[in-house]
């Protein structure tokens, strides 16, 4: 895979003032965590229905920063407590690393690693083209 022109990209993003560089990342690379999100979700098992549902992206603020974001695309998973202090299986898909990894007695049907590679170059392209066009809104503005 090779994208062309991150390094003019990086650069003009150096040149805007700091809350709108990382504004500008922030969205760019939220856009390329949704189409991995969209990925998982299309070839997410649906039996019930809830580990499509589960599916979820979200940023990572401790280590991101302003020339840096980090979004984390996963699946809400471990039980939750319930007012009485009993545990709440209901709400998430706990059992999604079984479907992912496999187990001693169920062969691996992995989703999330193979929606990665098959978009991982969808999602880098989706980052640059969504970072050219904030950069090039916000110089338009100023």
């Amino acid at each position: 895979m090779k994208l062309d022109g991150l390094r003019e990209l990086s650069k003009q993003l150096q040149l805007l003032p700091e809350r709108v560089a990382r504004n500008a990342l922030r969205s760019a690379v939220y856009a390329g965590a949704s189409v991995v999100r969209k990925a998982v979700k299309a070839r997410a098992p649906v039996a019930t229905g809830k580990l499509k549902a589960s599916v979820y992206q979200k940023q990572i603020r401790e280590h991101s920063n302003l020339y840096t974001q980090v979004f984390f695309v996963g699946i809400r998973s471990g039980a939750r407590k319930k007012r009485d202090g009993s545990k709440d299986f209901s709400r998430d898909a706990w059992y999604w690393r079984m479907h992912e990894m496999g187990t001693n007695k169920m062969a691996a049907r992995p989703f999330v690693r193979p929606a990665f590679m098959a978009v991982h170059e969808e999602a880098a392209r989706a980052i640059a083209t969504k970072l050219a066009d904030r950069i090039s809104e916000e110089t338009r503005r100023s």
